[in-house]
């Protein structure tokens, strides 16, 4: 590989540590559990994942649905395959040796479910290969695995021939999903509907389809690989040498014609040059060449990598970024470019130490737009990749602040929960087969001193999943048929680099890698600035903007006029903003006013996240001690948090309560537990209250309620007076409520804090050593200052999992008809109704079609369905329109992509 060999090494205890606790989790999932560790396997074997909360296997079908986001599990013990290779990389023969003999007495690939082509590939047919490249290389060192005769190979064969049924289209392209008993077979199978796939999905298949065909003999594979490769390319944009999103696997049509290097389209250009450098073939090279250059050109505003429209690469897309762009610096490693990779990775960073953890997706000036964060490796990979470039210990420390946060605020008693909100330290119950297959495997890495790996990792090609496929392969034998579809395609040789760069001359001066870093190390700190005004070409004064609106000043209502943006006063008191692009004054009005419509719905969505943030619900005593955080909705009335109240938690009698206590003498003092449900959220604090509580925690009645699947929502008061309520009163769904009972029920004596935000454990026990943490030294607390947040995380079950901001909900009117040139907004002010935003889980719906008025919930109401994002970029009307439009179908779109 085009990479110095600079093997890192462990320059402190903590990664010994966190070493040994990755381990303690692989032992117990494999059944080779020493005393005093937790019992994972008891929970969740042979389950597809881990879910560690509530410490019990998640089976598809058994959980509620989390939409695409399950299409990975396929009832085949998905975190065992994932991890099989990660094993011997930590020196586990014995172990490894075991757990093949496990999957292959109890996995089985015939099941009648649909899976994700794409991650069946990366995560169980990779993970099958690599496992059988491991076994292979055990095997020839003549000490273990010597009874292997290609089983997990001939595993991998039949998973192979199960996901060709999805390639038999006219393109090439696959289908997203398959049935692993039927294969494609229409609506009956629940297959072959779909038309649309994304880039990545059909064009991250060729390492491990050709690894398939070369370790068989079989060339079939390689060849339908290479086919969806070829059609690709030659439906790039061929004036700017990119692709877009989303492509119809049957016409080749874009159905989304945004392009950048992360969610949809990442693992494609990966796929280009790893292929090169795992098969030989120039072409791959020279693919992947002039696909970098536009990526240079359009994409790559150092440190920003910014999506554009292929077909104007000069406009962007989006005002945001999302976290699976943190492989990209990594790909520059091996590129050898790696003044833009120090950059953009340093930009990560200085993210990353803001907020704990990457967020899922974050704006141009670094505030939270997507705010979970599923415990994604991308950014431990190229950290990885950059110190073995330049040996720099700086990204020793880069790895130690990412360890230090997996331990510090996602480490639970059963393994590593993902977090549901970067901004409150709130989890989600789950932990990706992913965590264990790259996370560990790359942190090992970064700090592993060469005698603790048991074979040279530069014999050896990462996937994008980091399953390890030999480098020798290049020299097994291939099939013509392989490659007779890309023979015809003349090779240019100006598009070539064909010299891997040399570390030593390019960093001669240890301190060049520093300098590069310097200049973005503040740019965090000084972030979230707005944008500098808009000024109309050629005009004094710059359009109205949205924070300066005030809808009874005459001025401001003329400038509405002129930007074909109209005030209607609505029944109930409240008003509407309306925008008939065609009633401008001009085309440039227009855009001013298609520009404040959107700054208005922005403002109006801020507003809202300002006045109602997500609370945090942290379990304190044994055997948690503030690993599990819950998140909690909040309340109109009662105490401000901003001060935590903590106390051991009671079952209220009656549990509604809706009348005086009959346990008043076991709540006084105590944190009251609540059913929801026949009086108001009001009456259930007076009671308490009265009974001496010092806070109430009310648990929805509504049995698998989430707040995975449903926003959060401020709990009204009765239309009285509220004042005399001085109490907290927090508001859980079913699913976290759950949890919080469970342990109840468990262990008698809970005790928990109630904040606005999860406090870090060290604050937590005051400078006491932290039970059960993983570093002995307890770090002080740090209070971190966050940016406000730009955009809501969609509430729409996903592989971006939700971390749903608190949906403010007022009486809720019927829109009105809009038609497609229009769009409508309430502003913020004089009894305004801001205008929440359309959920991209709608599918199809536009913001001219849909308009939710928020309300605030009532005790016994219907909840809302989760509402998502918008963004805006253009130029003109029509482009803006139809932008907007792909903007609010993207994160419907990236559940279907590689997430």
């Amino acid at each position: 590989m085009c990479v110095a060999v600079i093997l890192p090494t462990c320059h402190n205890a903590a990664c010994f540590v966190f070493v040994a606790a990755a381990w303690s989790i692989m032992q117990s999932r494999t059944g080779h559990v020493p005393g005093g560790e937790a019992q994972i396997e008891d929970h969740a074997y042979p389950a597809d994942e881990l879910m560690p909360l509530t410490c019990r296997g998640r089976v598809r079908g058994l959980e509620p649905s989390r939409g695409d986001v399950d299409d990975a599990l396929g009832k085949f013990s998905l975190t065992l395959i994932d991890t099989l290779d990660t094993l011997v990389l930590l020196n586990k023969t014995t172990e490894f040796e075991a757990a093949v003999r496990r999957v292959l007495s109890d996995v089985r690939l015939d099941n009648d479910i649909v899976v994700s082509v794409f991650e069946t590939n990366i995560r169980v047919l990779g993970g099958l290969l690599g496992g059988h490249s491991m076994a292979m290389m055990l095997k020839d060192g003549g000490q273990h695995m010597l009874w292997y005769q290609d089983e997990l190979l001939h595993m991998a064969k039949d998973l192979g021939l199960r996901l060709l049924p999805a390639f038999n289209t006219s393109s090439g392209l696959p289908y997203p999903r398959v049935n692993l008993k039927y294969g494609v077979r229409g609506p009956e199978t629940r297959t072959g509907t779909e038309t649309d796939t994304c880039t990545a999905c059909a064009g991250t298949i060729i390492l491990e389809f050709a690894a398939l065909s070369r370790f068989t003999g079989d060339p079939v594979f390689e060849a339908h690989a290479r086919r969806a490769l070829d059609f690709l390319w030659e439906k790039r944009q061929r004036n700017s040498n990119l692709v877009g999103t989303t492509i119809n696997i049957h016409s080749g049509e874009w159905v989304r014609r945004d392009s950048g290097v992360g969610a949809g389209i990442d693992s494609y250009y990966e796929y280009l040059l790893k292929a090169y450098i795992l098969l030989g073939d120039d072409l791959f090279l020279q693919r992947f060449n002039i696909h970098y250059a536009s990526i240079m050109k359009y994409i790559s505003q150092p440190p920003l990598l910014l999506d554009v429209h292929i077909h104007k690469p000069l406009l962007p897309a989006r005002t945001w970024m999302d976290s699976l762009l943190a492989f990209f610096p990594g790909l520059q490693v091996l590129k050898g470019d790696i003044r833009p990779a120090i950059e953009t990775h340093e930009m990560l960073y200085q993210v990353t130490k803001k907020h704990n953890f990457l967020p899922e997706a974050f704006t141009t000036d670094f505030r939270v737009h997507w705010a979970q964060h599923p415990l994604r490796p991308e950014f431990a990979e190229s950290t990885y990749f950059l110190y073995k470039a330049t040996g720099d210990p700086y990204y020793l420390e880069v790895g130690r602040t990412v360890l230090d946060n997996l331990n510090r605020f996602a480490r639970v008693p059963c393994g590593f929960a993902a977090m549901k909100d970067v901004r409150t330290g709130s989890h989600e119950d789950r932990m990706d087969s992913f965590f264990l297959a790259e996370m560990f495997k790359y942190l090992f890495l970064l700090f592993a001193d060469t005698e603790d790996l048991p074979f040279d990792v530069e014999d050896y090609i990462f996937t994008t999943e980091a399953h390890l496929l030999p480098l020798s392969l290049s020299m097994a034998p291939t099939s013509s048929a392989a490659t007779n579809a890309t023979v015809s395609e003349e090779l240019d040789d100006s598009n070539f680099d064909w010299t891997c760069p040399n570390t030593r001359l390019l960093f001669p001066d240890p301190a060049f890698p520093r300098n590069l870093r310097e200049p973005i190390r503040s740019a965090v700190d000084k972030s979230c600035p707005r944008p500098a005004p808009y000024r109309e070409p050629g005009m004094g004064r710059p359009p109205l903007r949205a924070q300066d609106f005030m809808a009874n000043n005459p001025e401001h209502l003329e400038l509405l006029r002129r930007m074909g943006v109209s005030l209607i006063h609505l029944k109930d008191g409240r008003v509407q903003l309306v925008q008939h692009a065609t009633q401008a004054v001009s085309a440039v009005a227009a855009e001013d006013g298609m520009r404040f419509m959107q700054e208005m719905m922005e403002l109006s969505s801020q507003q809202q996240k300002e006045q109602l943030p997500p609370r945090a619900i942290q379990i304190v005593s044994h055997p948690f001690f503030g690993r599990v955080v819950l998140t909690a909705g909040p309340a109109q009335f009662g105490t401000d948090l901003s001060k935590s109240v903590r106390g051991f938690v009671t079952v209220a009698e009656p549990y509604s309560g809706c009348s005086e206590l009959a346990n008043a003498e076991y709540v006084q003092g105590r944190i009251a537990l609540l059913q929801r449900g026949q009086c108001m959220f009001a009456e259930k604090a007076r009671h308490i209250q009265k009974a001496g509580a010092i806070g109430g925690i009310v648990i929805d009645d509504n049995e698998g309620s989430s707040s995975d699947t449903a926003p959060l929502f401020q709990m009204a008061g009765d239309g009285r007076n509220t004042d005399d309520i001085t109490l907290p009163l927090l508001f859980l769904f079913h699913k976290e409520g759950n949890i919080l009972m469970e342990a109840l029920k468990e262990y008698k004596e809970v005790e928990v804090l109630l904040s606005d935000k999860a406090r870090d454990r060290a604050a937590i026990f005051k400078g006491k050593p932290l039970p059960g943490s993983l570093i002995e030294s307890s770090m002080d607390a740090q209070e971190k200052e966050d940016c406000s947040t730009e955009g809501t995380s969609p509430a729409n079950s996903g592989p971006i999992d939700q971390s749903q901001m608190s949906t403010m909900e007022t009486d809720e009117s019927a829109p009105e008809e809009v038609n497609p040139s229009e769009e409508s907004v309430s502003p913020p002010d004089e009894e305004v109704s801001p205008s929440d935003e359309v959920s991209p889980s709608e599918e199809g719906a536009s913001p001219s079609e849909t308009h939710h008025e928020p309300k605030v919930e009532r005790d016994s109401e219907k909840r809302e369905e989760p509402e998502g994002d918008t963004d805006l970029s253009s130029q003109s009307v029509d482009e803006l329109l139809a932008d907007w439009r792909e903007d609010l179908e993207a994160f419907q779109q990236m559940e279907k992509d590689e997430l």
